[in-house]
């Protein structure tokens, strides 16, 4: 099954590039010479096939299935839910992520050996993404500006066509495109709606080609992390390590379970053990929109969740359902204050969590996508952005871990709302076939 294929590709790239770093240091001419020319373009290649299919998957899929919910009101009703439900999962994501960051307190622990030293390391990275965060941000606007300018494309076709598109303005012009063909007769849209379907299931089926590839990519995308990264890094910030660690377990098995118990009815162990297939690719990719495709077919087929209700919730949440962004977020910002050695009040912690919440519904779905966000919250509350070197070296293996969180509360997001509507889950589609490969369940 490809979900085991995956965990072995993920095991013995792990092992591998621990082992290579271990005997070589991690940067000696040899492992940087296999990781740049071998290791690196693979994963890169894996991703961008994954990515590639996004855009017309997720434009194609969005029309297909809010117009296949052909009652305006009832897709009022299942965006009000999806909304509400996304708003407080992240507000309780970003209080267990500031709640962790005040108990561990991991700032007070690394030494300023340390902390100079790292920031030496990465400060032509950090000195670069600051630059790029601060140019990004603009000039200030008023918040309903903000809103319009954030969610409304004044051209659909700029919006996805730079190297990384906007998914909010593609989300929104195929939501407005799938409720006026749900006013117009059946005769006038039905051409239409044959052409997204047949894009959809083209997009599916390359998505089974490139998964056929995943083991083999899984592999040499952690080759690549462990090699370089080792275990050095790691010990240097084990308690900042520690502290999101134990914030994203804490959601992932405590809120997660909670949630898929109380409100889909499903047993957390049978929910988690049917999407194991997501949980990898997500580990393995560090992006929401490259495990989206996947998302969108095991919960379908393993689930049951009905498409029309899948393909608005999954892709909707795959920009704006980040719960782990949201607290690896607070984690972060308190860490590097504490590390400035800035005790933030409770005001301007409650500051910060509205601010992780934002930032876990804004910030795109792709690999480091939260560090432009963190370096301008850390701008508003007065510590030194360049600081954010300190956690670039580990930023890559705690992406891999929150964009699995992420993924997964799409998913427990698409089972709520699914039940809410009174729709049966669990193998009402496709069993526990988790292969991805398999087309015969779809439909």
């Amino acid at each position: 099954m490809l979900h085991r294929r995956i965990f072995a590709g993920l095991i013995v790239g792990a092992t591998a590039g621990v082992i290579a770093n271990a005997i070589g240091g991690g940067g000696t001419p040899q492992v940087e010479w296999f990781v740049f020319h071998i290791t690196e373009p693979i994963g890169d290649l894996f991703l961008r096939l994954l990515l590639m299919t996004v855009i017309p998957l997720v434009f194609s899929s969005l029309i297909v299935g809010v117009s296949g919910i052909g009652d305006i009101r009832k897709l009022g009703r299942v965006g009000a839910k999806c909304f509400v439900y996304t708003l407080v999962i992240s507000a309780i994501s970003a209080a267990i992520g500031i709640g962790m960051a005040n108990l561990i307190k991991p700032g007070k622990r690394i030494d300023s050996a340390t902390s100079d030293a790292l920031i030496k390391r990465y400060s032509a990275d950090a000195g670069r993404r600051v630059q790029a965060a601060t140019a990004q941000a603009g000039p200030s606007l008023s918040p309903l500006m903000q809103v319009v300018r954030t969610l409304v494309p004044s051209n659909p076709i700029a919006a996805v066509a730079s190297e990384t598109p906007n998914m909010l303005y593609l989300m929104f012009f195929a939501m407005v495109m799938a409720v006026a063909i749900t006013l117009l007769p059946d005769q006038d849209a039905r051409p239409f709606l044959q052409f997204f379907e047949a894009l959809f299931q083209i997009s599916t089926k390359i998505i089974d080609i490139v998964m056929w590839f995943a083991p083999f990519a899984v592999a040499c995308l952690l080759f690549t992390t462990t090699a370089r990264f080792g275990f050095d890094l790691l010990r240097a910030l084990a308690w900042f390590v520690v502290a999101v660690l134990a914030g994203l377990s804490l959601h992932m098995f405590g809120v997660y379970s909670l949630s898929v118990a109380l409100l889909s009815r499903i047993s957390p162990i049978e929910f988690f053990r049917r999407i194991r297939t997501v949980m990898l690719t997500a580990f393995s990719t560090s992006s929401s929109n490259a495990t989206l495709p996947t998302a969108l077919r095991v919960s379908e087929e393993n689930l049951g969740v009905p498409r029309e209700i899948n393909t608005f919730v999954l892709t909707v949440g795959a920009t704006m359902n980040q719960n782990g962004t949201a607290l690896y977020e607070g984690v972060t910002v308190l860490f590097l204050a504490q590390l400035a050695g800035l005790d933030l009040t409770l005001g301007q912690q409650v500051v910060v969590a509205y601010l992780a919440i934002l930032g876990g519904i804004g910030t795109a779905g792709v690999p480091s996508g939260s560090i432009p966000f963190i370096i301008v919250v850390l701008s508003t509350i007065g510590v030194n952005p360049s600081l954010i070197a300190l956690i670039l070296g580990v930023d890559r293996i705690l992406d891999m871990c929150r964009t699995t969180l992420n993924v997964t509360g799409d998913i427990t997001a698409a089972t709520y709302v699914a039940r809410s509507e009174g729709y049966p889950l669990l193998g009402a589609r496709g069993g526990l076939n988790e292969t991805v490969s398999s087309s015969s369940a779809r439909g």
